[in-house]
């Protein structure tokens, strides 16, 4: 347990390393100067020479390519991620204060995924080739086919300003978390409602589900305790994987409903050239990812028993 645990995270430094130096060229190959940019946005002027220099100097911008990048994830590695040209705050300290709401909007967003795809999945598995079969497998297509932010504007059009339910943007109260949770969660529902329905008709298949109702035991239980546990185990990496996922990358969204999370930050400033908060955001979002993916990686070995390790890989034993 403990070395595989080992080797899965040694797996995830290199990918880490990679996110950090990916976020570093963002800035080094931008246009611009950095130093001047950060100058001007906080003082408000144009900067001397000398000025510049100083500003150059605070951030190792003097220093060539390869002593800045080593320099930067040294501080990266410590949780220093720099300070804003914008705000002039830690990066760190702004996307920890966004963090929270970008959490709630992937939180219920999960939950809509959840509620919508595997009581689908289950009933067009049971139901194999039905008209509810039929019917789920052409909305899941239909589903995965919508872009987020095109249903984020129907779902606006419909609940706002038409029938004026629902607020279309802000935070005001729970009210204001239904039509973007909504507007992310119905996209990765389609798709997991159809990972779902795979997963569950290859258990179905089994020998051992045969021999189980062989020997009389009722339906529901062969569900519950045979075909869901052994089947779930792609289905809950999918929705961990979406989860993070919104973690890192609902910016869109978050913008369409004026959402004040991370992804709204991160778009503010690419339209302000805060290279740093940029960079903050690739690694802060990377490494949630990174994470998750580690913690869906070893779920595995609680939720199907059939699973053993061997070597860096889960394996049907």
């Amino acid at each position: 347990m403990a070395s595989y645990i080992a080797r899965r995270v040694a797996y995830l430094i290199p990918i880490w390393l990679g996110i950090t130096l990916l976020a570093f060229l963002i800035s080094t190959l931008a246009p611009g100067d950095p130093a001047q940019i950060y100058f001007q946005r906080t003082r408000g002027r144009q900067p001397t020479q000398q000025e510049l220099q100083i500003v150059r100097e605070r951030f190792n911008l003097d220093e060539p390519v390869v002593e800045q990048y080593l320099s930067w994830l040294s501080g990266a590695v410590r949780g220093d991620l720099g300070v804003s040209f914008t705000t002039g705050k830690p990066v760190l300290d702004e996307l920890l204060l966004r963090f929270p709401a970008t959490l709630t909007l992937a939180f219920w967003a999960t939950v809509v995924t959840v509620v919508v795809a595997i009581p689908i999945g289950i009933l067009a598995a049971i139901r194999r080739n039905s008209v509810l079969d039929q019917v789920t497998r052409a909305m899941s297509m239909l589903g995965a086919s919508i872009p987020s932010f095109w249903l984020a504007l129907l779902l606006i059009i419909l609940f706002s300003v038409k029938l004026q339910w629902l607020p279309a943007s802000g935070q005001q109260g729970w009210e204001s978390l239904i039509l973007p949770a909504l507007a992310l969660g119905l996209g990765d529902a389609a798709v997991v409602a159809r990972l779902t329905r795979s997963s569950l008709l290859e258990i179905i298949n089994e020998d051992y589900v045969k021999t189980a109702r062989a020997k009389g035991l009722s339906e529901g239980r062969i569900m519950i305790r045979h075909i869901l546990r052994n089947g779930m185990g792609a289905v809950v990496t999918q929705i961990g994987l979406a989860f993070g996922f919104l973690l890192a990358y609902s910016a869109i969204v978050e913008v369409i409903f004026v959402w004040p999370g991370i992804g709204r930050l991160a778009v503010d400033a690419i339209g302000q050239r805060d290279y740093t908060m940029i960079q903050g955001f690739v690694v802060f979002a990377g490494s949630i990812f990174v994470l998750i993916n580690l913690a869906v990686d070893l779920s595995y070995m609680w939720l199907d028993p059939r699973v053993t390790l061997s070597g860096d890989k889960a394996v049907a034993g």
